[in-house]
């Protein structure tokens, strides 16, 4: 919705050449669809060692295309999980070069009462209502998120067939429901009245420092990717796992090892192949950070104990399931205990996996068929 309506201002001053969409290396894979799906092309700008836009690649591409130029779609804080330091820099050169500024708002949970949209000069954005405002994040998302625009761009907002919405030169409907979910709306719209504008900014702060204190729990033990000038995080952070392929445990493994201490993984090889991203937000206390920090820490020495050629080790052949423990078979080489209650907490409250590992490579590249054949119908009959 945000790109068809800078597409759309762009054609209403007779640019109709501008369709150039320029997208950082560090962008989530929907950014890059939405541009092509809008009609643009798709011009990939790189990162630098801190995880910001490269100033001087971006300056280089912008001058390249500024005829052609229509946006740059631009996650703040980057999905590296830093501050884009010159970020008001970044949107001037775009609009000096007639560009808009397409602004993922995505990481707005490390933003709301502290920055906003329109202090770093974006002309457009949209609000994830999961995760910032309340609603559920998973399984694809409710697929709610109103997009907030600049004067410029509010003429051309998308109208709808029915209910008379949009700008005065409205766009073609993007959605069938022009103000989203009733039911998911209403619990964002009720987090925000509750929390009020204090409480929305507390909540900001929280999720920086969590994110910013798991950092430093795990300092030594796990190489953070990217930290900004400052040697922080923004509200997410990712952790580099690639250093222990030497000893062939994958990021994956590590992941496996989580649900032995109670907890379902954080993103895995995202936006960095063999990492994993880190983004606590506001919503967990700090004995729970610290149980997940303990638990990656134990992880930590587990890798560190593995001997080289040792494929048989507890990450290895995690999760552990409780058919597993308690059968009367156990050929490893480590304890049922180490297996299935690595810390003293995970016996208070115990989380068993149904399963153990799925090649979920094959399962996407295969798909199958689960209802029954035509033919058992026939013979039902």
């Amino acid at each position: 919705a945000g790109l068809m309506t800078i597409r759309a201002y762009h054609e209403s001053r007779g640019d109709t050449n501008r369709n150039i969409c320029i997208i950082p290396a560090s962008a989530h894979g929907t950014n890059p669809a939405s541009a092509v799906m809008a009609g643009m092309q798709v011009v990939v700008t790189k990162t630098d060692e801190k995880g910001n836009i490269d100033l001087a690649d971006l300056e280089e591409k912008v001058l390249k295309h500024s005829e052609n130029l229509a946006a740059l779609m631009v996650t703040y804080p980057s999905t590296h999980g830093v501050f884009e330091s010159s970020i008001r820099k970044i949107t001037r050169l775009i609009h000096e070069h007639g560009g808009q500024v397409y602004m993922d708002g995505a990481n707005m949970n490390a933003q709301v009462g502290l920055t906003n949209p329109a202090i770093i000069g974006a002309d457009v954005c949209h609000l994830n209502l999961h995760k910032t405002f309340a609603i559920p994040h998973g399984g694809g998302g409710p697929g709610v998120g109103p997009i907030c625009v600049a004067a410029q761009l509010a003429p051309f907002l998308p109208g709808n067939p029915v209910i008379p919405t949009g700008g005065k030169k409205a766009i073609t409907a993007i959605s069938a429901a022009p103000w989203g979910s009733a039911l998911a709306c209403l619990i964002s719209y009720g987090y925000i009245k509750m929390l009020g504008a204090a409480g929305l900014q507390k909540a900001t702060e929280i999720a920086i420092l969590n994110a910013n204190y798991i950092k430093e729990r795990l300092e030594g033990k796990y190489q953070v990717l990217y930290t900004g000038e400052m040697g922080r995080a923004a509200h997410e952070m990712i952790i580099d796992c690639r250093p222990f392929k030497q000893k062939n445990i994958e990021v994956t493994d590590i992941a496996k090892r989580l649900m032995d201490y109670g907890f379902h993984a954080p993103t895995v090889s995202f936006p960095v192949a063999g990492t994993m991203m880190i983004e606590p937000t506001e919503s967990e206390g700090l004995s729970e950070l610290d149980r997940f920090c303990d638990a990656m820490i134990s992880i930590r020495e587990e890798i560190d104990a593995v001997s080289e050629g040792d494929n048989q080790n507890v990450l290895k052949n995690a999760p552990h399931t409780l058919e597993m423990v308690t059968s009367d078979h156990w050929a490893f080489p480590y304890t049922r205990q180490q297996a299935a209650y690595p810390l003293p907490y995970v016996k208070e409250s115990k989380f068993w996996p149904s399963i153990r590992r799925v090649d979920e490579a094959y399962g996407d590249r295969n798909l199958i068929c689960t209802c029954a054949p035509i033919e058992a119908y026939a013979d039902s009959e």
